[in-house]
């Protein structure tokens, strides 16, 4: 059935070039005052302002939903997420507070091999109803595509074991998730003597195994003092190009290492992190094709400096906003508490703010052509914010303020009553 969206406030289709937004282009939010969405099948077949929206052949007849003069905007695209563990990092938390590195926390066995141990002992079953539980706190703060990363398995049954939960709760929906093999995520302890013979495992037996059965979009790397090199990650990246994986990458995060302009060269989709760049790796990002995607609830938690983010908007690289939800250095499944810190510690705008959430957030998972902006033929993933304004988005911070979350046309979330 045909579903009208109307009395929306402020829609904000981020319509513009079917390619990332840079510079300027981040700064327009196509923005519609009294506007509507009209939807069929999942997807939108007219967004803009009511009279021309509600004047459309296919208007007719169509179920209303009603916005009650709130914000319509695209759901958020999270592009960058571990949303699969057996539980958090309490102890890492509280070590950190006392004032231990992240370094040394990983070298007394915390950090990402904590978690291993987690998910190597949880049951498939138990990690798919946390990964369920977890899917509904992102569909009530307004996000409707999620990447979802392994690499918290670190063997090849555990590896397997997470990413095979991440399809089946795609399947279930109505999250959706773009699943990542994050093999190369850290060196378990069983191969801390020979890191070179832990990366041929991935390589030559987790990497196959993944491909044949379809299990990962993408590939990542932590490509980092202490965990895996450039020349490590660009053979992991040109065999991930043989079994039709494409590259992204944790890159320059806690170093400067090179690893940009390695994986821009690898063809990435996109580099994150990002918070170690000089002078080149700014200039490199302007004329690149991947997304440069900050994370900086990681740096909130870790209470470390912040990337770049005004410098990399104002050369002109195509900026995009993530979580990075994990259980050991960024909880956090909100959206919105991204774009507050992303405009109050990094000076972005809230209109560029909200680009790089939706957009470029699509974008930096190769889907800026079907999701991420209210365009016709594009999937008709909806978020209306109980706001007024949309500089309401980023301004206030706290509690989620989702009124309803539409996933492929159909509301999948609401936090009040839907007026039909």
């Amino acid at each position: 059935m045909r579903t009208l969206v109307v009395n929306a406030a402020q829609l904000l289709t981020m319509a513009g070039p079917a390619r990332p937004r840079r510079g300027a282009q981040m700064r327009s939010v196509g923005l519609v005052r009294r506007g509507a969405v009209l939807i069929d099948g999942g997807k939108i077949l007219a967004a803009g302002s009511h009279d021309l929206v509600s004047s459309h052949e296919l208007a007719s007849g169509a179920r209303r939903l009603d916005a009650g003069g709130r914000v319509v905007l695209p759901g958020f695209v999270d592009s960058h997420a571990h949303p699969v563990f057996a539980g958090p990092r309490l102890q890492d938390f509280e070590s950190r507070l006392q004032g231990q590195s992240y370094a040394a926390i990983a070298a007394q066995g915390g950090g990402i091999l904590s978690t291993v141990q987690g998910v190597r002992g949880a049951t498939q079953d138990a990690l798919a109803q946390s990964l369920r539980e977890r899917a509904g706190r992102f569909l009530e703060c307004g996000t409707t595509t999620l990447e979802a990363k392994s690499g918290y398995g670190l063997d090849l049954a555990s590896e397997l074991k997470m990413l095979r939960v991440i399809r089946a709760a795609n399947e279930a929906g109505p999250l959706e998730l773009i699943p990542t093999f994050l093999g190369a995520h850290a060196v378990p302890g069983e191969w801390k003597q020979d890191r070179e013979g832990y990366l041929r495992c991935v390589i030559e037996e987790m990497l196959p195994a993944v491909a044949a059965e379809r299990l990962a979009a993408f590939v990542d790397i932590f490509c980092e003092v202490g965990f895996f090199s450039v020349e490590q990650s660009a053979r992991l990246f040109a065999a991930a190009a043989r079994a039709g994986l494409r590259p992204k990458v944790h890159a320059e995060q806690l170093t400067r290492s090179g690893s940009l302009a390695m994986a821009v060269g690898a063809g990435a989709v996109s580099v994150d992190h990002l918070d170690c760049l000089d002078d080149s790796d700014l200039a490199l990002l302007a004329r690149a094709d991947a997304v440069a995607c900050l994370v900086p609830g990681s740096n909130y938690f870790l209470a470390k400096p912040y990337p770049p983010a005004r410098r990399l908007v104002d050369i002109g690289a195509a900026v995009a906003l993530a979580t990075d939800f994990n259980p050991g250095t960024c909880p956090c499944w909100d959206m919105r508490t991204i774009l507050s810190i992303a405009t109050s510690q990094m000076k972005m705008t809230p209109e560029e703010a909200l680009v790089a959430a939706t957009i470029n957030g699509a974008w930096a998972l190769g889907l800026g052509d079907s999701h991420g902006s209210l365009e016709p033929g594009k999937v008709a993933d909806l978020l209306c914010y109980d706001a007024e304004d949309y500089r309401e988005i980023p301004y206030y911070f706290g509690a989620p303020q989702a009124a309803w979350t539409m996933k492929r046309g159909v509301v999948v979330h609401s936090k009040g009553e839907i007026r039909l």
